[in-house]
């Protein structure tokens, strides 16, 4: 579920119950507004980040929509925030997603518009656009890995002598497709027929292991009526070094 999903089921709720006349909100055609038009904008924080903006037809400004005595204006702004706030709680109650509503303010950002809405109420008519900038948030960049610092010239030497004697040397390499945690009942239960469910979806890559580490992922290929893998991405010279330490 996006947040703007969310927010349509909340704010249609919402308008119907707080609203004279209990008007419903339906998709639209999008159409320039004519008049000056009322925009909020809520700022959008946690798993999702990015503003919403809401722009309103001025004619709901001028409806009494929200009683007669009432500021219509400032009634509007504490309604759309209502809303804005109770789109998050839909979101994490649906999704398990994470966000809330930094700031809620008036704004002059009246395009470009998402998506249009009509509210209507009997015979009238008005319309709301939705500006929509909330995206899911971008991961921060991972801190790079501390070298240390370079061996002394002799040392280097011994080290590239004591690695030509283990290039011709054999290794068992095996390619896993997933795993899985099994309670003893039900592998001895196993038989002919049954399906085990491993941790992998069959679009991510298989890993290749050596020893007990990861040194290399990729995708499963078929190779002349034989299984393959063909790499996508491999680990750091050292961490594959590492991993026949346990074989000596």
């Amino acid at each position: 579920m996006t947040y703007l999903e969310a927010w349509i089921e909340t704010a249609g709720a919402l308008f119907s119950q707080a609203l004279a006349g209990g008007p419903e909100l339906a998709d639209g055609l999008p159409k320039p507004i004519v008049g000056e038009a009322t925009a909020f904008a809520a700022e959008i924080t946690g798993d999702l980040e990015g503003r919403f903006t809401v722009v309103l037809d001025p004619g709901l400004i001028r409806a009494a929509l929200m009683g007669e005595d009432a500021d219509q204006r400032e009634s509007w702004r504490e309604l759309l925030k209502e809303a804005a706030e109770a789109a998050t709680g839909e979101l994490l109650a649906r999704s398990g997603i994470k966000c809330r509503v930094e700031r809620f303010e008036p704004t002059g950002e009246t395009s470009p518009v998402t998506r249009s809405f009509q509210l209507k109420s009997g015979a009238q008519t008005w319309q709301i656009l939705v500006r929509d900038g909330v995206k899911a948030k971008q991961p921060q960049p991972e801190a790079r890995e501390e070298r240390p610092a370079p061996a002394a010239p002799a040392d280097s030497a011994r080290t590239a002598q004591g690695l030509e004697l283990l290039l011709d040397v054999e290794l068992d390499a095996t390619i896993r497709f997933g795993c899985r945690e099994m309670p003893l009942a039900e592998i001895l239960e196993l038989g002919p027929g049954d399906v085990v469910t491993l941790d992998r979806h069959i679009a991510d890559p298989a890993d290749l292991i050596v020893g007990d580490k990861i040194v290399a992922r990729g995708e499963v290929v078929l190779v002349n009526g034989n299984f393959g893998l063909r790499v996508t991405e491999v680990a750091a010279p050292r961490k594959r070094l590492e991993s026949i330490r346990c074989l000596f």
